[in-house]
């Protein structure tokens, strides 16, 4: 049963979006948790979206399986999910809207391409801008891009203060629709955020960096910029985000409050003790109640506890 908020719906949009790609592990349900509790302690709506539009990745029956892992710890979406996926014409009238203003280009270049030519950015080799002013003869377009520039972009993270960054300089030019014919992470974000009226974004450290060209992308298609909070992110023993990559765990839902209690424990709000905390549904009342987001600021990483 979804819990009813007890004062009017303030406009508060909040949101959690996994890639089901897998089982949810002890990280994302850390960024379920922290976005469920920073809206419901602004009397907001919280919502669910599936960002399944890399198929090669999406593993059949991992969406349903996230969904029973989030209905477990009482975290229900207060609208119908909303699946990537279905969105492929709203994200082909972005780059539409993109490519009349000038502002996407095709792209010929391979990723070895780059890598050989390229300098290193703050994730990876930052495009050299080989087909901003025309593709090579002999080549043909294998993706499009966004040009960027190198005024600042800058916003205020709920908890890890002012970022800025010039994306020319530590990016370049980023891919919105992938040599593969699918259309990237960044755009279909910005469409999605703006469709749903998301007005607050609260998610893992390991997407500030991505903050920027989002809000690039925002001002080029006239759409509104959320408030952001970037949650530390969980990391292993060896200090590796968690990750399939890093084998990490699929959540224990077979002892829902126990995992609960360690999940508030990592966000630093020290839940009351196991013996009062008789159901997943008192827990989150109190986790609600007391939600402190500052307990986090400047934190990127933390150990995870599960």
């Amino acid at each position: 049963m979804k819990r009813k908020p007890s004062l009017p719906d303030s406009g508060y949009r909040g949101r959690f979006a996994p890639s089901p790609t897998g089982p949810l592990h002890f990280g994302s349900l850390v960024a379920a948790v922290g976005s469920y509790l920073d809206a419901k302690r602004n009397h907001g709506t919280w919502l669910v979206r599936m960002e399944d539009l890399d198929a090669p990745r999406c593993i059949p029956g991992a969406a349903d399986d996230i969904l029973r892992t989030l209905d477990a710890f009482g975290l229900h979406s207060d609208e119908p999910v909303l699946y990537q996926s279905q969105r492929t014409a709203a994200y082909d009238a972005a780059l539409q809207q993109l490519r009349t203003s000038g502002a996407a280009y095709p792209c010929s270049c391979t990723r070895k391409e780059i890598a050989d030519s390229a300098l290193n950015g703050i994730e990876g080799p930052v495009y050299p801008g080989t087909c901003r002013h025309g593709i090579p003869a002999g080549r043909t377009a294998r993706a499009w891009r966004v040009r960027t520039n190198n005024d600042a972009i800058g916003f205020n993270d709920g908890l890890q203060g002012f970022q800025s960054q010039h994306l020319e300089r530590q990016i370049g030019d980023f891919v919105v629709k992938r040599a593969d014919g699918l259309f990237a992470y960044q755009l279909a974000v910005v469409v999605d955020d703006a469709f749903q009226g998301i007005t607050h974004i609260v998610r893992g450290a390991d997407l500030l960096a991505s903050t920027a060209r989002q809000i690039h992308l925002q001002h080029l298609l006239g759409l509104p910029t959320p408030q952001y909070m970037h949650l530390p992110v969980a990391v292993n023993a060896a200090g590796e985000k968690l990750s399939k990559q890093t084998l990490a765990a699929p959540v224990d839902v077979s002892h829902p409050i126990a995992t609960l209690m360690q999940v508030l424990d990592f966000l630093q709000q020290r839940p009351p003790d196991k013996t009062a905390a008789r159901s997943v549904a008192m827990l989150l009342d109190w986790a609600i109640t007391h939600w402190d987001a500052e307990k986090l600021r400047g934190r990127r990483t933390l150990p995870a506890c599960a």
